[in-house]
This record gives C-alpha cells, structure tokens and sequence, in this order.
C-alpha cells in the first residue's frame, strides 16, 4: 500500500486507509477519533495506523456530523492585537476557551468597520460557536444579525446598540472621576484631557467622567485644555507638545487611552517636565512602574474582563435565554508617582 503522508502532491490520509492498515471497519476509527470507548486493542491498532499514515482528523467535517453543528471554535474581534490592552485580553479569553477544549480565532480591525465586517462574516461563516467583539460602534446591525443567525455574541470593552447582544464594559466615567478628584486635592487646577476618536464608546465615557470630574470638584473646564480625536501616541504627543507651549499651560494631564498616555510622557520627557507636570493615563502599560516617576494610571483587569465575557457567551452556549446582559466591572487606581505631583505654587 503506498504511503499516505500529506506531502506534496499526495492526497492527505482519510479515515478510510485507516481503517484498512489497522484491518477495521471504519465506525472503530470513529469511535477512537471520537474518544468513544472501543476494546484497548483496537483502540492501539488504530492509533498505530494513524501515526504510520500521518491522519489528521476533518475537525469541520466531524463538527458538521454533530447533532449540534458544534465546531469547538471562537472568534475574538479586537481593535488592534498589537496594543497591550488588545494582547491582554486576548490571553484571558484564550486561557478561558482553552479550558473548555476551544480553539479561539483572532482579528484587528484598526477600528475600521469595512474590516470589521469582513472579520463578523469570515468568522460566521467558519462556524465559530460564539464571538466576543471589541465593536466598532459602526456596524451594530451586523452583530444583531449574527446573533440572530444563532452565533452567540458578546461585546466587551464598549457598548452597542445591537438590543440582543451582551456586554462587559467597566467604569469608565467613575475611574475618570476619581483620577481629576486626586489632581484636583494635589492643587491643580488646570488639568488638561487627551481623549481617542469620537467614534469610540469609551472614549466618550472618559471625556465624560473627566467633564463630571471638574464639576464635581469646583474646578472650571477650560475647553482649550481639550483635545479630542487623538489615535495613536504620535497625535497625542503633539497635542500635549502643543498644550504644554500655550501661555497659561496645563499642570496635569488625564489621558484617555494607553498609547495616549504613550505619546504624552513623550512630550514630558522630551521637555524636561515629567516630574513637574502630572500625569494620570487609562489603563495601565507594560514597564510603566519602571520609569521615573512611575506612572499612575486608572487600571482595568484584563484577566477578569476576558474571563467575564467568556463566561457570559458560554453561558449562551449552554443554553441560556433572556434578555441582553450588561456587566459593568470596577477600575481601581495605582498611584506610581506622576499622578501625585503636586501643582506648583501660584
């Protein structure tokens, strides 16, 4: 019998040859590839023979036989694998689906809603089980239609409109609030806000809470002090060089988003400020307690955020009915140094 090792040119091993290396019928190769019981004697003549043959296991096909249609799959859509905050939750939401014996796939989409179209319908139509969605805000209809297509969705990091789908968020507005209330007892009173694209749900929510923040506390809005629609750390270094040149400059900064605060510090460490002018960013970065100062940021757990919103869609996956679900988790603040300068005098 020639070999059946899928290499180039050769077709790869089906079920079939092994059954007829192994001298069995092929419901026996099903049964041992579906880890259903069969004698231990048959079971090792049947994994011999799929070793010898280099068999792999049709996971789509097999899945398509299921009663369930199940595929044992998971599609993650995140804004952007590459930022630290994208990299941690993809972690906590593979080590969740990896408990349950999932396999979880994987996009960005730049917060571009062409891509994450694409990304919705590639991963649908490969069957995944459920998806977890950092959305765009800009293609709800296309979340509701997968769920009522019967894939299971939950949006994690922002809201949506989509009526059907759940949610993992956490609080924004309040991390925010807590952060201007801290400068705001360190003396300063002109605190300047670095914000994301308007587009973002969370973006929103922070500019938001840093607006109740000032009114909270007795301080004024200065709306030269803003600048919103910043993506990236380079936007926002040269807004904060921009701000940190005006006559009456900020004394501290709360920055939106992480890569924000990335370009922020930039702009403090290339003018010699950043133990001068304080600093609280969103969401905390890799190394930020090595620098000097350390930087204090609003943080999130990534961890529970992934696992929460894994749970949810597994909870769908079991059966769960009812209405959409918000879950809203807290933030807690880590004061590092650059958030606890005080203002300076006058």
């Amino acid at each position: 019998m020639p070999s059946q090792h899928n290499d180039t040119g050769r077709r790869p091993a089906t079920m079939r040859d092994v059954a007829t290396m192994a001298g069995v019928g092929i419901a026996t190769v099903s049964r041992v590839v579906n880890g259903k019981p069969v004698t231990p004697d048959l079971a090792e003549r049947v994994k011999r023979a799929a070793e010898s043959l280099g068999y792999r296991q049709d996971l789509t096909a097999s899945s398509l036989r299921r009663a369930d249609r199940r595929t044992s799959t998971l599609g993650l859509v995140l804004e952007d694998a590459a930022n630290p905050f994208s990299a941690a939750l993809h972690r906590a939401v593979e080590d969740a689906a990896a408990e349950r014996g999932m396999l979880l796939l994987a996009g960005s989409t730049d917060e571009d809603p062409a891509r994450e179209r694409d990304l919705l319908r590639t991963f649908t139509a490969r069957r995944v089980d459920g998806l977890i969605v950092v959305p765009t805000g800009r293609n709800d209809a296309d979340l509701d239609a997968a769920h009522r297509a019967g894939t299971p969705v939950v949006c994690v990091d922002r809201r949506t409109s989509a009526s059907e789908v759940d949610t993992v968020t956490v609080d924004n507005r309040g991390g925010v609030r807590a952060a201007v209330r801290s400068l705001f007892e360190a003396g300063h009173r002109r605190i300047a806000f670095l914000g994301d694209l308007r587009s973002i749900w969370t973006a929103e929510e922070r500019h938001m809470g840093f607006v109740e923040g000032l009114a909270g506390v007795g301080c004024v809005l200065h709306p030269s002090l803003v600048r919103r629609g910043l993506h990236g750390a380079e936007a926002a270094q040269e807004a904060a060089r921009e701000l940190l040149a005006l006559a009456h400059a900020p004394t501290a900064f709360v920055s939106g988003q992480n890569l924000l605060t990335v370009g922020a510090r930039r702009a403090l460490q290339e003018l010699g400020l950043q133990r001068r002018v304080a600093l609280i960013g969103f969401d905390d970065l890799p190394l930020a307690d090595l620098l000097e100062p350390g930087l204090s940021v609003i943080a999130q757990d990534h961890d529970v955020i992934g696992r929460e919103a894994a749970g949810l869609l597994f909870e769908r996956l079991g059966g769960e009915v009812g209405p959409a679900r918000h879950r809203v988790l807290p933030t807690r603040y880590l004061a590092r140094g650059s958030g606890e300068l005080s203002a300076p005098e006058g």
